[in-house]
């Protein structure tokens, strides 16, 4: 299986936003179910998946991705059947304006904006809707009710170069690479947990009480990262297509050291493509995991991604085979 291939079934019709992440759980466990010894699911939602190594003491090393998606949640529906819905994780609303949604029912609406709205206006929460087509309230609640999610329809286009776009890649890249590493890991010395983690877009959630039950010596987190490579970018080293960004710190987290240097050398010496990532904004499970309990090595292997929480998100796919190569030849050479 390709990692296009895998890519493409982790994009479901059925929206995963954070707190309602059941629907790409169970693809996941689908996939994961032949690769791992142990499949559980933990109070917050999380999938955690064991593969046992075979040392006489094995460490316990956490990889983990989060699952979630940004989306909207209705918080009201009008007299005549348009909802209002709030944000779920950083929503770009004019990024996401005109777009067409799914709920976890089949329902699908548009995104749109109130009419007195002009070109070039900021856009708040509070200027959106969603119009599924509705005459009145009465109409719109046989399909939609308060608390119901919706996200951005899923998409995946082939682009040239290697190069793919759609949604939600923020972090369906990272649970693809995941998956590819245990199909590659089949006998690992040690003890590894694929955790495919909840609620990571509305502040790691997830990750922490993940981290706190399995209580890793090592940790590496996979997820996307902004590149510097377009228009006007903020300077930034990150390029689209330069091979898997080993994270040195963002706005949450400063990784471990040690840890940044080895798989620096691990690239180098397997000569896997990688380049240095410092990101000036954001953050990632990395820092949760980090801070659980006693603490452990954690640091990040990320995926540059142009136009992160948008519909058209777009990656390489050569840098998400530099991420998986470079997981496996780490966790296979590692001095204990």
């Amino acid at each position: 299986m390709t990692m296009y291939t895998t890519l493409k079934k982790l994009l479901p019709q059925t929206p995963s936003v954070s707190g309602r992440e059941h629907g790409i759980r169970e693809v996941l466990k689908e996939l994961m179910a032949p690769l791992c010894d142990e499949i559980t699911v933990d109070a917050m939602g999380n999938l955690i998946c064991l593969k046992k190594g075979s040392a006489a003491a094995p460490a316990k090393v956490m990889l983990a991705a989060h699952m979630d998606e940004i989306g909207f949640i209705v918080n009201f529906i009008d007299d005549n059947g348009f909802l209002r819905v709030a944000p779920i994780g950083g929503i770009s609303y004019t990024a996401a304006a005109f777009c067409p949604v799914e709920f976890e029912n089949g329902t699908r609406g548009v995104l749109a904006v109130d009419a007195d709205k002009k070109a070039g206006d900021v856009l708040r929460p509070e200027h959106c809707y969603v119009d599924i087509g509705a005459r009145s309230r009465a109409a719109a609640e046989k399909k939609v009710k308060i608390g119901d999610c919706c996200a951005l329809l899923p998409s995946i286009t082939r682009l040239q170069g290697g190069r793919v776009a759609g949604r939600p890649l923020d972090d369906r890249a990272g649970c693809a690479v995941l998956v590819e590493i245990a199909r590659r890991m089949a006998a690992p010395a040690d003890d590894i947990y694929y955790v495919f983690s909840v609620q990571e877009e509305v502040g790691c959630r997830g990750a922490r009480p993940a981290a706190y039950s399995i209580a890793p010596d090592l940790a590496l987190i996979f997820d996307v990262t902004a590149t510097g490579d377009v228009p006007s970018a903020k300077p930034m080293a990150v390029k689209l297509g330069a091979g898997v960004a080993i994270k040195i710190k963002d706005s949450s987290v400063i990784c471990h050291t040690e840890l940044v240097e080895e798989l620096i050398e691990a690239a180098r010496a397997e000569k896997i493509a990688a380049q240095c990532e410092i990101l000036t904004f954001g953050g990632t499970d990395t820092s949760a995991v980090q801070m659980t309990g006693f603490g452990c090595r954690a640091g990040a292997l990320s995926i540059p991604c142009r136009y992160i929480h948008t519909g058209s998100e777009m990656i390489d796919l050569a840098d998400l085979e530099a991420a998986v190569a470079l997981a496996v030849a780490y966790l296979k050479g590692e001095k204990k």
